[in-house]
């Protein structure tokens, strides 16, 4: 399975994933959906879920542009 950046989620669908994990505390999606920082706020949090967490969602932290087994010059 291919895992998805988190950086490709929107804003819904990153608050709608964290909001599900237990202890989260988030403010009304409504407060920060068209705010400028609502994104990167969210995206932040997802630091703090591990690795083997968010493969299980079908999500990955990096967005593999540093992948070096894709380097053709390799």
């Amino acid at each position: 399975m291919k895992l998805k950046p988190v950086v490709e989620l929107g804003v819904a669908e990153a608050y709608a994933i964290l909001a599900a994990r237990p202890g989260v505390s988030l403010p009304p999606l409504e407060a920060i959906e068209n705010e400028d920082w609502g994104r990167d706020f969210l995206l932040s949090r997802f630091e703090q879920v591990p690795a083997d967490e968010l493969a299980a969602l079908g999500l990955r932290w990096d967005d593999g542009s540093d992948d070096s087994d894709d380097d053709p010059r390799d």
